[in-house]
């Protein structure tokens, strides 16, 4: 005993084995259960499905029986209140039978004393029989107290009852239980002539229905809304049971609540215990009755094939156990041993033998694996050594780049000392001058001659335009200013050739002995839908740095149009703009002589109120005379008023 118990502690695969078998075991047999007693849900639903659908077809075929049974009696009554004859009676009764199949019988009753000929009672009455058609005179009875003439009577109109006459009347009558649509019959005047009832045999349908059940055992069943029945195979219960008959409300709670269930309407499937034994019902309310059909399936039938299953999952359950005890065991066995190769390679390495490589393993499992790694050591370490090699780079690249940003910060402080003098500088001048001149005049404005006064006035109002330029640019430029901008971005139609005179005007009155050539291929009257003021501050300050940087003799406007644009073309003559400083004209603050007037922000601005407006701003690199701008709007907002 003692070398077997001293085996297995030393044996892994014996405690491998063992251990996956304490393991499997509980899983594998949970999970057969498990699919075990899923299984038998999965049946009980797949079988109450097709159930419901049993159900469905059946109630379908009833209501078409009763749908054919009323049409066939409202199409046909109209000839019997016109015609309300003996002969004519027994002529429509027989001919309702004769034209629809689906009708067992049919009669015409008329009130008492209709007919004086044929005494108190007349009753035509027509019945379907073993393939033929028979029409008689029923015997004189008291029909008059029948539920299928008294029913009609009362409520002044048609309806179905369910009854099973057993007045011997006829020589010939229908087995088994009847449902009878009844109609009353009036005269013009509204005088009840009789009622008309046609018959539909509750045993031809419940074969017609029995013919197409699910399960071997199964049944139908058919109750009013007080729970009689009226189809159930046991033929004792007809007209004289309900469903709720002998039921224990201890025992046969489910019971009653199906027939409540059934009797209020409603829809649906139950588990229900009938005499000890367990049943699946799916039950339908009808539609045109107000009577309730149900599908009775015994679970012994629904669940047969589940019981010949137990005895195929118990063996099948005891061979898995088996596999998996002599396939664990081959398995664990094949997959130590390449352990011991790997503990006496260990051994080696713990004693500092890094040279020698262990052999590369085809396996794929972890000790496939092990081994492998052992193997790539060097390699991975190798691999660590050139990742910290390229750290290092990018950390030097990452410095190379912070050095540039730093630069780069560097050069806009410094453009904003650079323009914070500038502007300090090109607001100072003119602000001096209009200081200067007001000192001057403070006090001894009776001194100055007119014309002097004058030329002082208009070099102050001249500097003091410059200042408010200035800083409407600034504010223009400025978060604020661009949400002025949107805020006040009006629409309106006007005169392309209006705004660019206009535009030209402007640019005179600042400079008086500035000649600008105009030039149009647009009549005046088409117009441009968009924001006036925004194209005119472009075409004025594009016309401002013509004056002020060109020769000033040879500045022209041209407006045309082509496909898609209407073009605003603006050229002068002198030394024009260097093709390096072409790129950063239209960037703010940025000047090609720091020296000069002004703070870097007209061509910025143009730019933004042009991109506003839809359109585009370019300086044609293709001029070479001086500068020529060239703006251009879409034609999607062009209109010509009418005159």
């Amino acid at each position: 005993m003692q070398p077997i118990e001293r085996k297995f502690r030393h044996s892994l695969s014996t405690k491998l084995i063992v251990g996956i078998l304490l393991l499997a075991m509980p899983i594998y047999v949970v999970s057969i259960g498990f699919l075990f007693f899923q299984t038998r849900s999965y049946i009980k639903q797949e079988a109450t499905e097709h159930a419901i659908s049993k159900l469905n077809t059946a109630s379908h075929r009833i209501d078409r029986y009763l749908r054919i049974v009323k049409t066939a009696t409202d199409i046909t009554d109209w000839l019997a209140e016109e015609h309300f004859t003996p002969d004519s009676l027994l002529a429509y009764s027989r001919r309702i039978v004769e034209l629809n199949k689906n009708i067992d019988g049919c009669s015409i009753s008329a009130e008492p004393d209709m007919f004086p000929q044929h005494g108190r009672y007349f009753s035509a009455y027509t019945i379907r029989k073993n393939d033929s058609v028979i029409t008689v005179i029923e015997k004189p009875y008291e029909y008059f107290t029948k539920q299928w003439y008294t029913m009609p009577k009362n409520l002044k109109g048609s309806g179905w009852v369910v009854c099973y006459d057993n007045e011997d009347t006829l020589d010939v009558v229908l087995d088994g239980m009847l449902a009878t649509y009844c109609k009353p019959l009036y005269t013009a005047d509204s005088l009840l002539l009789g009622v008309v009832s046609a018959d539909l045999s509750l045993k031809r349908v419940s074969k017609a229905i029995s013919a197409d059940k699910p399960f071997p055992h199964s049944y139908y069943v058919m109750v009013d809304r007080y729970g009689r029945y009226f189809i159930h195979p046991d033929s004792t219960r007809l007209f004289t049971s309900t469903i709720f008959s002998g039921a224990d409300p201890n025992s046969q709670s489910d019971l009653i609540a199906l027939g409540h269930e059934m009797t209020s309407g409603k829809e649906g499937s139950m588990s229900v215990n009938v005499n000890g034994k367990p049943y699946i019902v799916c039950f339908k309310p009808l539609t045109n009755a107000r009577w309730s059909l149900a599908l009775i399936s015994p679970e012994s039938d629904i669940l047969q094939g589940y019981q010949r299953l137990t005895n195929i999952i118990i063996p099948l359950l005891i061979l898995g156990l088996i596999l998996i005890l002599i396939l664990g065991r081959k398995s664990v066995v094949h997959a130590i041993s390449p352990l011991n190769l790997l503990v006496e390679q260990s051994q080696r390495m713990a004693a500092g033998h890094y040279d020698q490589q262990i052999e590369q393993s085809k396996r794929r499992d972890a000790v496939g694996q092990l081994q492998n790694s052992f193997k790539l050591m060097q390699a991975s370490l190798n691999r660590q050594m050139s990742k910290i090699e390229k750290a290092n780079d990018e950390i030097i690249q990452r410095n190379e780049e912070l050095a540039r940003a730093n630069q780069l910060a560097e050069e806009a402080g410094r453009q904003k000392t650079v323009f914070i003098h500038n502007m300090t500088h090109q607001i100072r001048t003119p602000m001096n001058i209009v200081m200067g001149f007001a000192q001057v005049m403070e006090g001894n404005f009776d001194q100055f001659p007119q014309e002097e006064t004058k030329k002082l006035a208009e070099l102050m109002n001249t500097d003091a335009k410059k200042l408010r330029r200035m800083v409407q640019m600034l504010f223009d430029s400025s978060e604020m200013g661009t949400s002025e901008e949107l805020k006040n971005k009006q629409s309106e139609d006007f005169s392309c050739n209006e705004a660019a005179r206009g535009s030209i005007d402007d640019t005179i009155k600042r400079f008086p002995s500035l000649q600008i050539e105009f030039d149009t291929a647009l009549p005046d009257s088409v117009c441009i839908h968009g924001n006036r003021l925004f194209l005119m501050h472009s075409l004025r300050e594009v016309l401002y740095n013509s004056a002020k940087y060109s020769d000033g003799k040879h500045i022209a406007m041209r407006v045309s149009e082509t496909d898609e644009y209407v073009q605003f073309v603006i050229e002068d003559t002198g030394t024009g703009i260097p093709q390096e400083h072409r790129d950063k004209i239209f960037e703010p603050f940025q000047k090609i002589d720091e020296l000069s007037e002004g703070l870097g922000l007209g061509l910025p601005l143009v730019l933004r109120h042009v991109t506003l407006l839809g359109g585009t701003l370019t300086l044609d690199n293709d001029y070479s005379d001086g500068c020529r701008f060239i703006i251009q709007l879409p034609k999607a907002g062009l209109t010509t008023p009418e005159s």
